[in-house]
């Protein structure tokens, strides 16, 4: 990475590393979106359960734990830049350790889910099926963390191809067996949310087999699975330090869409069904943003071993221009198609279509309102976990998201008649305060360079 590059130059790098990560992770959460179409056309109370069990408790669960991972990526890429493969293979085996012992704490309050969701003032129908959707999904909690891991090692090594096809061979497969499985086709008996849930595990299975002989395979010299039960104590702190704050920061985001997924709950399985698919599109677009960050990460790790602070500048500023372009584009579609946007989840003989579709449109306004806003977050939380300066961030997303954005949304939610639109009103404002604050952190105060991280 040189300090002559131009904007084009880093422009033309990201696009490379970042466009393959784009396409993995539109293909991510085209498994989340295809749950929810087939589950949308199957029930209206079948959409309202997967949208808490998928889309709010297991995603949100998977974000916090990919905190690991995520520290995984630019500790492999700065000693990458630095030539260290023992060093590749300490801190990847670890994230390996970590994440199984996150998911070993997590998936049982998942197992049995219903009481809790009922205490937390979700319908008790809607709880039962949640938990029946947990019971099966909930196991692949620990595969999928460490096809995270094994995702950030191989995207910090820029070998981002076979992230991307393995992903889409994953939502190609998930496709195929939320249709035979949801619906009973060749067959099958008819499972209904049953079925998405066997599909999500499936798939996730799958895409740890397939990533572990890749790396077998391509990336020998590293041999990450040579004697993995081993500990490695100081590798294991290392990234610990670097990858809670990272957890607790996704935490306070999917923690804050998650709550806001209770709250629509408590207000009516209508207003939780359109919230629901409001919110995929959301983080349909969201994942261009999620690539371009990750590849501003590996880009900046790779700055930060080679010295290099005006490429960590000038990166940056180019990342940040693409993903603020994206997000105009999102915003004029947003505004001008809500209808067709939100009716594609829809059976067209649903009988309450025409009221889920009224607040799912409302509601895809009010997305539009924090597209800029998000993913400018995104992309400053990823330009600072590159330079490794990861606390600082936490504390700012602790604060924006569950200081300001939640109580904003529950006091305008519930005693305001803005009702849905007014737990929306307190995203846009959480997401906001995050993106000034962040951007300031890396602009305003220069954090790595007074931390003395890379050189002018």
């Amino acid at each position: 990475m040189s300090q002559t590059l131009t904007s084009f130059g880093h422009a033309r790098a990201i696009l490379k590393l970042g466009l393959p990560l784009i396409g993995s992770h539109m293909a991510q959460i085209a498994i989340s979106a295809t749950d929810t179409v087939m589950l949308g056309w199957y029930s209206a109370e079948a959409l309202a359960a997967v949208v808490l069990g998928s889309s709010s408790i297991f995603f949100a669960l998977l974000i916090v734990g990919s905190g690991f991972a995520w520290a995984v990526m630019p500790m492999v890429a700065k000693a990458a830049s630095e030539g260290d493969e023992v060093q590749i293979r300490r801190v990847t085996r670890m994230g390996f350790w970590l994440v199984l012992i996150f998911a070993a704490v997590v998936t049982p309050p998942m197992l049995w889910s219903a009481p809790w969701l009922v205490a937390l003032g979700q319908d008790p129908g809607t709880a039962q099926l949640t938990q029946e959707y947990l019971r099966i999904a909930g196991l692949a909690l620990g595969p999928g963390l460490l096809v995270m891991v094994l995702k950030g090692y191989l995207s910090a090594l820029e070998r981002t191809q076979v992230v991307l096809w393995v992903t889409i061979g994953a939502a190609v497969l998930n496709a195929g067996l939320n249709y035979v499985l949801i619906f009973g086709r060749l067959g099958m008996p008819e499972l209904g949310i049953r079925g998405a849930a066997l599909a999500s595990l499936s798939l996730h299975l799958v895409s740890l087999v397939a990533l572990v002989i890749y790396a077998r395979r391509k990336l020998p010299e590293h041999d990450l699975f040579r004697r993995l039960w081993v500990p490695d104590w100081s590798a294991f702190r290392a990234v610990y330090r670097l990858g809670w704050p990272i957890s607790v920061t996704s935490f306070a985001e999917s923690g804050m869409f998650a709550a806001s997924a209770m709250m629509m709950g408590a207000i009516g399985t209508l207003h939780l069904a359109a919230h629901g698919i409001a919110l995929q599109m959301v983080a349909i677009t969201f994942m261009v943003h999620v690539g371009l960050s990750q590849a501003a990460t590996v880009r900046a790790g790779r700055a930060l071993g080679l010295g290099d602070a005006a490429a960590l500048k000038r990166g940056g500023a180019v990342a940040i221009a693409l993903s603020a372009g994206f997000s105009l584009c999102t915003v004029v579609v947003f505004v001008t198609m809500p209808e067709v946007l939100i009716g594609a989840f829809l059976s067209p003989d649903e009988p309450a279509r025409a009221e889920i579709l009224g607040i799912g449109i409302a509601l895809l306004f009010m997305a539009a309102l924090f597209q800029f806003a998000d993913g400018a977050q995104i992309m400053a939380l990823g330009l600072l976990r590159g330079v490794q300066d990861t606390r600082v961030p936490m504390v700012i997303a602790a604060l924006a998201y569950w200081g300001v954005g939640l109580p904003v949304g529950f006091v305008l939610g519930f005693y305001t008649p803005l009702a849905g639109v007014g737990i929306w009103a307190g995203l846009v404002v959480g997401l906001a305060l995050a993106a000034m604050l962040l951007m300031w952190r890396f602009w305003g105060r220069r954090g790595w360079q007074a931390r003395g991280l890379v050189r002018e």
